[in-house]
């Protein structure tokens, strides 16, 4: 009697951990674990689809493996007309996208929502404008773009390098 009660209790056992063991990574989480590398994001950037007048770039590294800086700025006649630092870092296990514009002391932060090997969107609904900023790889060409309520701006950038 007791033989089986060990047998039983070990059946139990066995049905309870496997129960509580993790399930083997699927395709689809093993592309979240690449997503994290952003590396398609490195290089130096020139916007395409700006004004005739200006000149926009980006310029994106690697700081480690949970940090990446950018810097975006546009010039017009040799003058810089607008600048701001991004940095892109993951804190507390989730990605957050941060903005700091030259003529602003304040960051704004935008929050990862989702992210593949490729591409990544970043949102904030109580940020004025932009609500949602969108980054992918298309090609050669890295594409952005930031919108909010009623509108949204597109970027274009091809690799300067």
């Amino acid at each position: 009697m007791e033989t089986k009660f060990k047998i039983a209790v070990i059946a139990v056992i066995a049905l309870f951990s496997a129960m509580c063991t993790p399930k083997p990574e699927t395709s689809s989480n093993k592309s979240e674990v690449v997503a994290e590398n952003f590396d398609w994001l490195l290089g130096n950037w020139k916007r395409t689809n700006e004004e005739k007048t200006k000149q926009t770039f980006e310029i994106w590294e690697k700081l480690n493996e949970t940090q990446y800086s950018g810097l975006g700025f546009t010039m017009q006649d040799g003058d810089t007309i607008s600048e701001e630092k991004i940095m892109l870092i993951k804190q507390n296990g989730s990605w957050d996208f941060i903005v700091k514009t030259l003529f602003d002391n304040q960051v704004t932060a935008f929050k990862l929502q989702a992210f593949n090997d490729s591409s990544f969107t970043c949102k904030n609904e109580m940020h004025d404008f932009p609500k949602l900023i969108k980054y992918w790889k298309e090609g050669k060409k890295l594409k952005a773009m930031v919108s909010g309520d009623t509108m949204e701006i597109p970027f274009e950038f091809e690799k300067t390098e």
